[in-house]
Protein backbone atom coordinates (compact mmCIF):
# COMPACT_ATOMS: atom_id res chain seq x y z
CA UNK A 1 0.00 0.00 0.00
CA UNK A 2 2.75 2.64 1.01
CA UNK A 3 4.32 1.66 -2.69
CA UNK A 4 1.41 2.41 -4.03
CA UNK A 5 1.09 5.66 -2.25
CA UNK A 6 4.60 6.37 -3.18
CA UNK A 7 4.37 5.88 -7.09
CA UNK A 8 1.17 8.21 -6.62
CA UNK A 9 3.27 10.52 -5.30
CA UNK A 10 6.26 10.30 -7.77
CA UNK A 11 3.87 11.01 -11.06
CA UNK A 12 4.07 14.83 -12.11
CA UNK A 13 1.17 17.44 -10.98
CA UNK A 14 0.12 17.61 -14.91
CA UNK A 15 -0.63 13.67 -14.94
CA UNK A 16 -2.59 13.49 -11.27
CA UNK A 17 -4.51 16.58 -12.39
CA UNK A 18 -5.53 14.66 -15.97
CA UNK A 19 -6.42 11.85 -14.23
CA UNK A 20 -9.00 13.47 -11.19
CA UNK A 21 -10.22 15.52 -14.07
CA UNK A 22 -10.67 12.77 -16.35
CA UNK A 23 -12.55 10.87 -14.02
CA UNK A 24 -15.16 13.19 -14.09
CA UNK A 25 -16.13 13.32 -17.73
CA UNK A 26 -18.43 10.57 -17.42
CA UNK A 27 -20.59 10.14 -20.61
CA UNK A 28 -19.36 13.73 -21.80
CA UNK A 29 -17.87 13.17 -25.17
CA UNK A 30 -13.88 14.23 -25.21
CA UNK A 31 -14.34 16.67 -28.05
CA UNK A 32 -16.83 18.79 -25.46
CA UNK A 33 -15.20 18.17 -22.30
CA UNK A 34 -11.92 19.58 -23.54
CA UNK A 35 -13.87 23.25 -24.09
CA UNK A 36 -15.07 22.77 -20.62
CA UNK A 37 -11.41 22.01 -18.73
CA UNK A 38 -9.25 24.09 -21.02
CA UNK A 39 -11.65 26.91 -20.40
CA UNK A 40 -11.82 26.68 -16.31
CA UNK A 41 -8.01 26.61 -16.28
CA UNK A 42 -7.59 29.28 -18.29
CA UNK A 43 -10.30 31.47 -15.99
CA UNK A 44 -8.34 30.59 -13.33
CA UNK A 45 -4.76 31.06 -14.95
CA UNK A 46 -6.36 35.34 -15.66
CA UNK A 47 -7.72 35.15 -11.88
CA UNK A 48 -5.07 34.82 -10.28
CA UNK A 49 -2.52 36.40 -11.82
CA UNK A 50 -5.47 39.27 -11.39
CA UNK A 51 -5.96 38.59 -8.38
CA UNK A 52 -2.22 39.10 -6.82
CA UNK A 53 -1.73 42.23 -8.69
CA UNK A 54 -4.86 43.47 -7.58
CA UNK A 55 -3.80 42.75 -3.92
CA UNK A 56 -0.40 44.82 -4.39
CA UNK A 57 -2.34 47.96 -5.84
CA UNK A 58 -4.94 47.62 -2.80
CA UNK A 59 -1.93 47.63 0.08
CA UNK A 60 -0.13 50.24 -1.83
CA UNK A 61 2.77 48.36 -2.58
CA UNK A 62 6.34 49.77 -4.22
CA UNK A 63 5.31 51.23 -7.73
CA UNK A 64 1.49 50.90 -7.53
CA UNK A 65 1.64 53.26 -4.73
CA UNK A 66 -0.75 55.58 -6.47
CA UNK A 67 -2.67 53.35 -8.82
CA UNK A 68 -6.32 52.81 -9.02
CA UNK A 69 -7.28 49.17 -8.58
CA UNK A 70 -10.39 49.43 -11.06
CA UNK A 71 -7.71 50.69 -13.59
CA UNK A 72 -7.76 48.17 -16.80
CA UNK A 73 -4.49 50.07 -17.87
CA UNK A 74 -2.46 49.07 -15.06
CA UNK A 75 -3.22 45.85 -15.19
CA UNK A 76 -2.53 45.69 -19.27
CA UNK A 77 0.58 47.38 -19.06
CA UNK A 78 1.51 43.76 -16.61
CA UNK A 79 0.12 41.58 -19.37
CA UNK A 80 -2.34 40.93 -16.79
CA UNK A 81 -5.71 40.35 -18.10
CA UNK A 82 -8.21 42.16 -16.23
CA UNK A 83 -11.05 40.61 -14.61
CA UNK A 84 -14.37 42.11 -13.30
CA UNK A 85 -16.04 41.55 -10.32
CA UNK A 86 -18.77 38.69 -11.07
CA UNK A 87 -15.82 36.97 -13.03
CA UNK A 88 -13.06 36.42 -10.10
CA UNK A 89 -12.73 33.38 -9.27
CA UNK A 90 -13.46 33.46 -6.22
CA UNK A 91 -17.18 34.82 -6.74
CA UNK A 92 -17.35 31.47 -9.01
CA UNK A 93 -16.29 29.27 -5.71
CA UNK A 94 -19.36 30.98 -4.13
CA UNK A 95 -21.54 29.60 -6.81
CA UNK A 96 -20.19 26.38 -7.07
CA UNK A 97 -22.70 24.28 -6.17
CA UNK A 98 -25.43 26.49 -7.23
CA UNK A 99 -27.74 25.39 -9.96
CA UNK A 100 -26.87 28.18 -11.96
CA UNK A 101 -23.14 27.77 -12.00
CA UNK A 102 -22.86 26.81 -15.83
CA UNK A 103 -25.01 30.64 -16.56
CA UNK A 104 -22.66 32.12 -14.11
CA UNK A 105 -19.19 31.17 -15.91
CA UNK A 106 -20.80 32.05 -19.28
CA UNK A 107 -21.46 35.64 -18.55
CA UNK A 108 -18.29 35.56 -16.29
CA UNK A 109 -16.13 34.84 -19.68
CA UNK A 110 -18.52 37.43 -21.53
CA UNK A 111 -17.53 40.10 -18.62
CA UNK A 112 -13.83 39.41 -19.41
CA UNK A 113 -14.22 39.44 -23.41
CA UNK A 114 -15.88 42.90 -22.69
CA UNK A 115 -13.05 44.23 -20.76
CA UNK A 116 -10.08 42.90 -22.41
CA UNK A 117 -10.42 43.26 -26.72
CA UNK A 118 -7.75 40.66 -27.54
CA UNK A 119 -9.56 37.86 -25.55
CA UNK A 120 -13.40 39.02 -27.64
CA UNK A 121 -15.27 35.50 -29.53
CA UNK A 122 -12.44 33.40 -27.82
CA UNK A 123 -13.39 32.20 -24.63
CA UNK A 124 -15.88 29.39 -24.33
CA UNK A 125 -19.25 29.72 -23.22
CA UNK A 126 -21.33 26.39 -23.38
CA UNK A 127 -21.52 25.90 -20.00
CA UNK A 128 -24.56 26.62 -19.15
CA UNK A 129 -25.74 23.91 -21.30
CA UNK A 130 -28.56 21.35 -20.37
CA UNK A 131 -26.58 18.39 -21.10
CA UNK A 132 -23.25 19.54 -18.78
CA UNK A 133 -24.19 18.16 -15.43
CA UNK A 134 -23.43 20.76 -13.13
CA UNK A 135 -22.57 18.69 -10.32
CA UNK A 136 -19.65 17.83 -12.73
CA UNK A 137 -18.82 21.51 -13.08
CA UNK A 138 -18.88 22.06 -9.30
CA UNK A 139 -16.58 18.98 -8.41
CA UNK A 140 -14.46 20.50 -11.63
CA UNK A 141 -14.36 23.79 -9.73
CA UNK A 142 -13.41 22.27 -6.95
CA UNK A 143 -10.53 20.41 -8.14
CA UNK A 144 -9.03 23.50 -9.90
CA UNK A 145 -9.56 25.83 -7.25
CA UNK A 146 -6.61 23.65 -5.26
CA UNK A 147 -3.78 25.02 -7.89
CA UNK A 148 -2.39 28.07 -8.16
CA UNK A 149 -1.54 28.60 -11.89
CA UNK A 150 -1.36 32.36 -12.62
CA UNK A 151 0.53 33.97 -9.52
CA UNK A 152 3.93 34.96 -10.23
CA UNK A 153 5.74 31.88 -8.71
CA UNK A 154 3.58 30.06 -11.27
CA UNK A 155 4.46 31.68 -14.05
CA UNK A 156 7.76 31.37 -13.19
CA UNK A 157 7.53 27.69 -13.58
CA UNK A 158 5.09 28.13 -16.66
CA UNK A 159 2.97 25.73 -14.86
CA UNK A 160 -0.12 26.36 -16.42
CA UNK A 161 2.11 26.16 -19.97
CA UNK A 162 2.75 22.54 -18.85
CA UNK A 163 -0.80 21.88 -17.99
CA UNK A 164 -2.39 23.03 -20.96
CA UNK A 165 0.13 21.30 -23.43
CA UNK A 166 -0.22 18.02 -21.34
CA UNK A 167 -4.18 18.04 -21.30
CA UNK A 168 -4.03 18.95 -24.89
CA UNK A 169 -1.82 16.15 -25.65
CA UNK A 170 -4.13 13.93 -23.77
CA UNK A 171 -7.44 15.14 -25.21
CA UNK A 172 -6.17 14.34 -28.58
CA UNK A 173 -5.21 11.01 -27.57
CA UNK A 174 -9.24 10.77 -26.47
CA UNK A 175 -10.72 11.67 -29.40
CA UNK A 176 -8.53 9.74 -31.84
CA UNK A 177 -8.15 10.71 -35.39
CA UNK A 178 -10.48 14.19 -34.67
CA UNK A 179 -7.89 14.59 -31.91
CA UNK A 180 -4.90 15.25 -34.82
CA UNK A 181 -7.14 18.20 -36.26
CA UNK A 182 -6.02 20.76 -33.56
CA UNK A 183 -2.83 18.90 -32.22
CA UNK A 184 0.29 18.24 -33.63
CA UNK A 185 2.39 16.24 -31.24
CA UNK A 186 5.05 17.70 -29.39
CA UNK A 187 8.10 15.72 -30.76
CA UNK A 188 7.09 16.43 -33.82
CA UNK A 189 6.95 20.15 -33.28
CA UNK A 190 10.06 20.11 -31.78
CA UNK A 191 11.86 18.74 -34.71
CA UNK A 192 10.80 20.98 -36.40
CA UNK A 193 11.62 23.71 -34.23
CA UNK A 194 15.09 22.66 -33.62
CA UNK A 195 16.13 22.32 -37.43
CA UNK A 196 14.45 25.61 -38.19
CA UNK A 197 15.81 27.29 -34.97
CA UNK A 198 13.34 30.46 -35.25
CA UNK A 199 15.54 32.63 -33.06
CA UNK A 200 13.82 36.76 -34.55
CA UNK A 201 11.92 37.87 -37.18
CA UNK A 202 8.61 36.69 -38.18
CA UNK A 203 6.87 33.11 -37.44
CA UNK A 204 4.20 31.79 -39.86
CA UNK A 205 1.73 29.18 -39.46
CA UNK A 206 -1.07 28.95 -42.33
CA UNK A 207 -2.87 26.35 -40.44
CA UNK A 208 -2.05 26.60 -37.24
CA UNK A 209 -4.08 24.66 -34.80
CA UNK A 210 -4.10 24.93 -30.93
CA UNK A 211 -0.90 26.87 -31.35
CA UNK A 212 1.47 24.44 -30.87
CA UNK A 213 4.40 25.51 -33.36
CA UNK A 214 4.41 29.25 -31.51
CA UNK A 215 4.66 27.64 -28.19
CA UNK A 216 7.35 25.93 -29.05
CA UNK A 217 9.44 28.38 -30.88
CA UNK A 218 8.96 31.07 -27.76
CA UNK A 219 10.48 28.02 -25.73
CA UNK A 220 13.49 27.69 -28.74
CA UNK A 221 14.29 31.48 -28.33
CA UNK A 222 13.96 31.93 -24.10
CA UNK A 223 16.19 28.32 -24.18
CA UNK A 224 18.76 30.10 -26.01
CA UNK A 225 18.77 33.29 -23.96
CA UNK A 226 16.90 35.02 -26.41
CA UNK A 227 14.18 37.75 -26.17
CA UNK A 228 10.76 36.90 -26.60
CA UNK A 229 10.08 40.07 -28.45
CA UNK A 230 12.50 39.35 -30.84
CA UNK A 231 9.94 36.94 -32.97
CA UNK A 232 6.35 37.97 -34.16
CA UNK A 233 3.89 35.66 -34.60
CA UNK A 234 1.61 35.18 -37.48
CA UNK A 235 -0.89 32.22 -38.25
CA UNK A 236 -4.50 31.45 -39.36
CA UNK A 237 -6.83 28.71 -38.34
CA UNK A 238 -9.95 27.77 -40.40
CA UNK A 239 -11.65 25.77 -37.46
CA UNK A 240 -13.43 28.61 -34.72
CA UNK A 241 -13.12 25.87 -32.14
CA UNK A 242 -9.70 25.16 -32.70
CA UNK A 243 -8.50 29.06 -32.97
CA UNK A 244 -9.75 29.61 -29.60
CA UNK A 245 -7.55 26.93 -28.46
CA UNK A 246 -4.61 28.85 -30.55
CA UNK A 247 -5.67 32.33 -28.98
CA UNK A 248 -6.04 31.16 -25.04
CA UNK A 249 -2.56 28.87 -25.66
CA UNK A 250 -0.89 32.10 -26.10
CA UNK A 251 -2.21 34.61 -24.09
CA UNK A 252 -1.17 32.33 -21.04
CA UNK A 253 1.89 32.79 -22.44
CA UNK A 254 2.24 36.63 -22.79
CA UNK A 255 2.50 36.04 -26.64
CA UNK A 256 0.44 38.44 -28.68
CA UNK A 257 -2.44 36.52 -30.34
CA UNK A 258 -3.66 39.52 -32.29
CA UNK A 259 -2.36 38.05 -35.53
CA UNK A 260 -3.39 34.76 -35.43
CA UNK A 261 -6.29 34.92 -37.42
CA UNK A 262 -9.84 33.29 -38.12
CA UNK A 263 -12.14 32.11 -41.05
CA UNK A 264 -13.71 29.34 -42.20
CA UNK A 265 -12.76 29.89 -45.71
CA UNK A 266 -9.31 29.00 -45.11
CA UNK A 267 -6.30 29.95 -46.21
CA UNK A 268 -6.58 29.37 -50.07
CA UNK A 269 -9.48 31.14 -50.67
CA UNK A 270 -9.32 33.68 -47.88
CA UNK A 271 -5.64 34.53 -46.92
CA UNK A 272 -5.40 36.12 -43.83
CA UNK A 273 -1.86 37.51 -44.45
CA UNK A 274 -1.25 38.10 -48.11
CA UNK A 275 1.68 40.80 -48.38
CA UNK A 276 3.34 39.25 -45.32
CA UNK A 277 7.04 37.66 -46.29
CA UNK A 278 8.03 35.33 -42.89
CA UNK A 279 11.03 34.54 -41.57
CA UNK A 280 9.86 30.82 -40.81
CA UNK A 281 7.20 28.85 -41.56
CA UNK A 282 6.52 25.93 -39.66
CA UNK A 283 3.27 24.07 -40.51
CA UNK A 284 1.49 20.41 -40.27
CA UNK A 285 -1.03 21.43 -43.40
CA UNK A 286 -4.09 18.89 -43.51
CA UNK A 287 -3.05 15.56 -45.52
CA UNK A 288 -4.04 15.08 -49.12
CA UNK A 289 -7.37 17.50 -48.94
CA UNK A 290 -9.01 17.08 -52.18
CA UNK A 291 -11.94 20.41 -51.49
CA UNK A 292 -9.70 23.38 -51.08
CA UNK A 293 -11.25 25.30 -54.37
CA UNK A 294 -8.07 24.42 -56.80
CA UNK A 295 -10.66 24.92 -59.93
CA UNK A 296 -11.26 28.38 -58.82
CA UNK A 297 -7.45 29.18 -58.35
CA UNK A 298 -6.06 28.20 -61.16
CA UNK A 299 -4.78 31.71 -62.05
CA UNK A 300 -3.58 32.78 -58.59
CA UNK A 301 -0.32 34.15 -58.41
CA UNK A 302 0.85 31.60 -55.66
CA UNK A 303 1.63 29.33 -58.10
CA UNK A 304 5.27 29.81 -59.36
CA UNK A 305 6.10 26.26 -59.95
CA UNK A 306 2.52 25.13 -61.62
CA UNK A 307 -0.51 25.31 -60.98
CA UNK A 308 -1.71 22.68 -57.69
CA UNK A 309 -4.35 19.74 -59.10
CA UNK A 310 -7.50 20.20 -58.14
CA UNK A 311 -8.15 16.99 -56.13
CA UNK A 312 -5.03 17.58 -53.83
CA UNK A 313 -4.10 20.31 -51.64
CA UNK A 314 -0.37 18.91 -50.92
CA UNK A 315 1.49 21.35 -53.86
CA UNK A 316 -0.92 23.87 -53.17
CA UNK A 317 0.40 24.13 -49.75
CA UNK A 318 4.39 23.93 -50.22
CA UNK A 319 3.68 27.07 -53.12
CA UNK A 320 1.42 28.94 -50.73
CA UNK A 321 4.48 28.86 -47.68
CA UNK A 322 7.26 29.37 -50.66
CA UNK A 323 5.33 32.51 -51.82
CA UNK A 324 4.58 33.72 -48.21
CA UNK A 325 8.77 33.28 -47.58
CA UNK A 326 11.21 36.62 -47.31
CA UNK A 327 14.42 36.55 -49.49
CA UNK A 328 16.50 34.60 -46.82
CA UNK A 329 13.18 32.45 -44.98
CA UNK A 330 12.81 28.63 -44.17
CA UNK A 331 10.16 27.16 -44.03
CA UNK A 332 9.21 22.92 -42.48
CA UNK A 333 6.63 21.38 -43.42
CA UNK A 334 4.56 18.03 -42.61
CA UNK A 335 2.92 16.01 -45.57
CA UNK A 336 2.02 12.92 -46.58
CA UNK A 337 4.81 10.62 -48.52
CA UNK A 338 3.12 10.49 -51.30
CA UNK A 339 3.91 13.76 -52.21
CA UNK A 340 7.76 12.82 -52.70
CA UNK A 341 7.24 10.57 -55.65
CA UNK A 342 3.35 11.45 -57.01
CA UNK A 343 2.94 11.73 -60.77
CA UNK A 344 -0.80 12.50 -60.89
CA UNK A 345 -1.74 15.90 -62.53
CA UNK A 346 0.60 18.23 -62.41
CA UNK A 347 2.67 17.54 -59.10
CA UNK A 348 5.39 15.71 -61.14
CA UNK A 349 6.24 19.02 -62.57
CA UNK A 350 5.86 21.24 -59.80
CA UNK A 351 8.28 18.93 -57.81
CA UNK A 352 10.35 19.01 -60.73
CA UNK A 353 10.30 22.46 -60.77
CA UNK A 354 10.95 23.93 -57.29
CA UNK A 355 14.30 20.94 -57.28
CA UNK A 356 15.77 22.89 -60.06
CA UNK A 357 15.23 26.39 -58.27
CA UNK A 358 17.34 24.85 -55.29
CA UNK A 359 13.96 25.63 -53.12
CA UNK A 360 13.89 22.02 -51.74
CA UNK A 361 16.88 22.20 -48.96
CA UNK A 362 16.19 18.51 -46.90
CA UNK A 363 13.24 15.48 -46.90
CA UNK A 364 12.98 13.80 -43.45
CA UNK A 365 11.22 10.36 -43.51
CA UNK A 366 9.26 9.43 -40.67
CA UNK A 367 8.08 6.45 -39.18
CA UNK A 368 4.99 5.48 -38.48
CA UNK A 369 2.57 6.15 -35.67
CA UNK A 370 3.58 9.44 -34.87
CA UNK A 371 0.42 11.02 -35.58
CA UNK A 372 -3.42 10.94 -33.81
CA UNK A 373 -5.32 11.58 -36.78
CA UNK A 374 -3.95 8.98 -39.83
CA UNK A 375 -1.96 6.09 -40.59
CA UNK A 376 -0.81 7.95 -43.60
CA UNK A 377 3.27 7.62 -44.25
CA UNK A 378 4.14 11.30 -43.30
CA UNK A 379 7.88 13.14 -43.87
CA UNK A 380 8.79 16.45 -43.31
CA UNK A 381 9.96 18.83 -46.33
CA UNK A 382 12.71 21.85 -45.60
CA UNK A 383 12.28 24.85 -47.80
CA UNK A 384 15.11 27.15 -48.21
CA UNK A 385 14.99 30.57 -50.16
CA UNK A 386 18.52 31.65 -49.25
CA UNK A 387 20.22 29.85 -52.26
CA UNK A 388 23.43 31.60 -51.56
CA UNK A 389 24.00 30.55 -47.69
CA UNK A 390 23.42 26.98 -48.66
CA UNK A 391 24.58 24.18 -50.05
CA UNK A 392 23.87 24.62 -54.13
CA UNK A 393 22.79 21.81 -56.22
CA UNK A 394 22.59 19.58 -52.92
CA UNK A 395 19.28 17.87 -51.14
CA UNK A 396 19.48 16.44 -47.98
CA UNK A 397 17.94 13.43 -47.54
CA UNK A 398 17.55 11.64 -43.54
CA UNK A 399 15.95 8.22 -43.06
CA UNK A 400 14.27 8.41 -39.64
CA UNK A 401 12.02 5.21 -39.87
CA UNK A 402 14.12 3.41 -36.96
CA UNK A 403 13.96 6.09 -34.68
CA UNK A 404 11.81 7.01 -31.64
CA UNK A 405 9.49 4.91 -29.03
CA UNK A 406 6.14 3.59 -28.70
CA UNK A 407 4.51 5.18 -25.27
CA UNK A 408 1.76 3.01 -26.11
CA UNK A 409 0.36 0.33 -28.61
CA UNK A 410 -0.52 3.04 -31.43
CA UNK A 411 1.76 6.33 -30.43
CA UNK A 412 5.62 6.87 -31.51
CA UNK A 413 7.47 9.61 -30.32
CA UNK A 414 11.20 10.82 -30.65
CA UNK A 415 13.35 11.10 -28.00
CA UNK A 416 15.12 14.36 -27.44
CA UNK A 417 18.58 12.46 -28.56
CA UNK A 418 16.55 11.31 -31.65
CA UNK A 419 15.71 15.06 -32.12
CA UNK A 420 19.17 15.99 -31.73
CA UNK A 421 20.48 13.39 -34.07
CA UNK A 422 18.37 14.49 -37.40
CA UNK A 423 18.77 18.24 -36.25
CA UNK A 424 22.70 18.51 -35.76
CA UNK A 425 22.52 15.97 -38.72
CA UNK A 426 20.99 18.78 -41.12
CA UNK A 427 22.82 21.99 -39.58
CA UNK A 428 26.13 20.47 -40.22
CA UNK A 429 25.25 19.78 -43.84
CA UNK A 430 23.43 23.46 -43.79
CA UNK A 431 26.49 25.31 -42.56
CA UNK A 432 28.91 24.38 -45.46
CA UNK A 433 32.18 25.06 -43.19
CA UNK A 434 31.01 22.25 -40.89
CA UNK A 435 32.21 18.45 -41.30
CA UNK A 436 29.56 16.66 -43.15
CA UNK A 437 29.67 13.31 -43.46
CA UNK A 438 26.88 10.34 -45.47
CA UNK A 439 25.74 7.92 -43.09
CA UNK A 440 25.05 5.01 -44.40
CA UNK A 441 21.14 4.11 -43.84
CA UNK A 442 20.62 7.51 -42.12
CA UNK A 443 21.61 10.69 -43.89
CA UNK A 444 23.15 11.34 -47.53
CA UNK A 445 23.91 14.88 -49.24
CA UNK A 446 22.88 14.15 -53.20
CA UNK A 447 22.83 16.15 -56.52
CA UNK A 448 20.47 17.61 -58.59
CA UNK A 449 22.08 15.29 -61.33
CA UNK A 450 21.34 12.25 -58.96
CA UNK A 451 17.92 13.20 -58.36
CA UNK A 452 17.28 14.20 -62.15
CA UNK A 453 18.38 10.37 -62.58
CA UNK A 454 15.94 9.20 -60.43
CA UNK A 455 13.53 11.14 -62.26
CA UNK A 456 12.95 13.62 -59.02
CA UNK A 457 11.43 10.93 -56.93
CA UNK A 458 12.35 12.49 -53.37
CA UNK A 459 11.77 9.27 -50.97
CA UNK A 460 15.11 9.04 -49.13
CA UNK A 461 15.76 5.75 -49.41
CA UNK A 462 16.72 5.34 -52.86
CA UNK A 463 19.18 7.64 -52.23
CA UNK A 464 20.32 6.67 -48.62
CA UNK A 465 20.08 2.74 -49.64
CA UNK A 466 18.07 1.18 -47.77
CA UNK A 467 14.81 -1.07 -48.95
CA UNK A 468 12.35 1.37 -50.10
CA UNK A 469 9.11 -0.77 -50.66
CA UNK A 470 7.23 1.53 -48.22
CA UNK A 471 8.94 4.61 -48.85
CA UNK A 472 7.42 4.26 -52.00
CA UNK A 473 3.78 3.60 -50.75
CA UNK A 474 1.81 6.53 -52.51
CA UNK A 475 -1.67 7.31 -50.16
CA UNK A 476 -3.82 9.31 -53.49
CA UNK A 477 -2.62 6.21 -55.50
CA UNK A 478 -3.56 3.65 -53.79
CA UNK A 479 -6.73 5.22 -52.47
CA UNK A 480 -7.65 6.03 -56.29
CA UNK A 481 -6.82 2.42 -57.73
CA UNK A 482 -8.44 0.35 -55.08
CA UNK A 483 -11.70 3.00 -55.82
CA UNK A 484 -11.64 2.18 -59.31
CA UNK A 485 -11.26 -1.40 -58.39
CA UNK A 486 -14.28 -1.10 -56.25
CA UNK A 487 -16.22 0.60 -58.84
CA UNK A 488 -15.45 -1.95 -61.29
CA UNK A 489 -16.56 -4.59 -58.83
CA UNK A 490 -20.02 -2.65 -58.25
CA UNK A 491 -20.47 -2.14 -62.00
CA UNK A 492 -20.33 -5.77 -62.79
CA UNK A 493 -22.80 -6.40 -59.75
CA UNK A 494 -24.83 -4.23 -61.05
CA UNK A 495 -24.53 -6.15 -64.51
CA UNK A 496 -24.98 -9.56 -62.53
CA UNK A 497 -27.90 -8.53 -60.59
CA UNK A 498 -29.85 -7.26 -63.89
CA UNK A 499 -28.75 -10.42 -65.84
CA UNK A 500 -30.66 -12.08 -62.52
CA UNK A 501 -33.90 -10.12 -62.74
CA UNK A 502 -34.60 -10.95 -66.23
CA UNK A 503 -33.40 -14.42 -66.02
CA UNK A 504 -36.12 -14.35 -63.11
CA UNK A 505 -38.62 -12.30 -64.97
CA UNK A 506 -38.42 -15.01 -67.82
CA UNK A 507 -38.99 -17.76 -65.78
CA UNK A 508 -42.10 -16.00 -64.25
CA UNK A 509 -43.46 -15.52 -67.80
CA UNK A 510 -43.37 -19.62 -67.90
CA UNK A 511 -45.29 -20.35 -65.24
CA UNK A 512 -47.91 -17.75 -66.31
CA UNK A 513 -48.26 -19.70 -69.39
Amino acid sequence: MAKSAKQSEEKPFEQILWSSADKLRKNIDAAEYKHYVLGLLFLKYVADAFEELHTKILDKEGEYAYDDPEDKLVYSSKYVFFVPPNSRWSYLVSRAKHPSIGEDIDTAMDLIEKDNPKLRGVLPKQFGSPKLDKTVLGELIDLINNINIGNEAARKKDLLGVVYEYFLGQFALAEGRKGGQFYTPRSVVQLLVEMLQPNKGKVFDPCCGSGGMFVMSEKFVLQHQGRIDDINIYGQESNQTTWRLAVMNLAIRGIDPEQVKWNNEGSFTKDAHPDLKADFIIANPPFNVSDWSGELLRNDGRWNYGVPPAGNANYAWLQHMLYHLCPTGKAGVVLSKGALTTKQGSEYEIRKNMIEAGVVDCIVNLPAKLFLNTQIPACLWFLNRDVINKRKGQVLFIDARNLGHLVNRRTREFTDTDINQIADTYHHWLNIRDAYNDISGFCKSSSIEEIRNMDYVLTPGRYIGLPDDEDDFNFSERFNKLQAELEEQMSKEIHLNERIRLNLSKIKEVDDE
